[in-house]
């Protein structure tokens, strides 16, 4: 999938330019669904190609959406990412190539890795049809009223 930088700074707001294009990373506990439990699949908010599953989704306590492995094969690649002073695993999606975070190999079986993903990059599609709104923000609303 080609486009100019152009136009992935019309498509995309602000901070889904600065993870998904320049490998930026949101705050921990910042993003819409780290701690979202709704069924359904999570698409890359790039190109909207399906990347994970809400099935592989577990809670990981690091404050990104943690996932034990992608839809498919296909669906990510990685490469070594050398920056910050420390080399990580970086995970980018298969089609479009956007980043949508890092994987590490401290997850639960039965893969034994954690695809630690920025909630910027992903947009769920929930299995309900419902498009919804996250745990946290549902809570905030409820505080709010």
């Amino acid at each position: 999938m080609e486009m100019t930088d152009a136009e992935w700074r019309e498509q995309l707001s602000e901070e889904e330019y600065e993870v998904l294009r320049k490998q930026g990373t949101e705050g921990a506990f910042a993003g819409k669904y780290w701690d979202e439990k709704a069924g359904g699949t999570y698409r890359c908010k790039g190109c909207g190609e399906p990347v994970f599953s809400s099935d592989t989704k577990f809670d990981s306590g690091s404050g990104w959406p943690s996932f034990y492995e992608p839809v498919e094969g296909s669906a990510v690649e990685t490469e070594t990412d050398h920056s910050l002073g420390m080399t990580r695993t970086e995970v980018h999606c298969g089609k479009c190539g956007g980043h949508l975070g890092h994987l590490f190999p401290d997850g639960p079986q039965p893969s034994g890795q954690r695809y630690c993903i920025n909630s910027c990059s992903l947009d769920l599609h929930r299995s309900d049809g419902d498009p919804g709104i996250s745990a946290e923000a549902a809570s905030d609303t409820a505080e709010e009223g």
